[in-house]
């Protein structure tokens, strides 16, 4: 059991539960140095990716998954990754995906 603050938590349409822990969000996706404090006013848009993603493919880590969600947050895309290799489940990063193109292997 962690004792890290949990901000924010759902489940993903397997009903798998993932935690947004607090300082994952303050100090990493929110960090004005190196983070995507862009998505400050979008919480709940990264736990609407997690609840119905529009695509979701493998992490290049294992235990890792990638999930999307078309016009959610500051982009076209909007990205999540959660790594379940503990439980709970927990989002690692969030972030806007910029690549102005669709994520490899989506088909609408």
């Amino acid at each position: 059991m962690s004792e890290r603050p949990i901000l924010a938590e759902t489940r993903t349409p397997d009903g798998l539960r993932v935690v947004l822990f607090e300082d994952t969000w303050l100090l990493h996706i929110l960090n004005p140095h190196n983070g995507h404090a862009e998505l400050e006013p979008h919480l709940k848009a990264v736990l609407d990716t997690l609840e119905s993603p529009d695509h979701r493919e493998p992490e290049r880590w294992p235990d890792r998954e990638r999930f999307f969600k078309r016009e959610a947050g500051p982009t076209s895309w909007l990205m999540v990754v959660v790594d379940s290799a503990k439980e709970p489940a927990r989002v690692v990063t969030a972030f806007g995906y910029r690549h102005g193109r669709s994520p490899d292997g989506w088909t609408p």
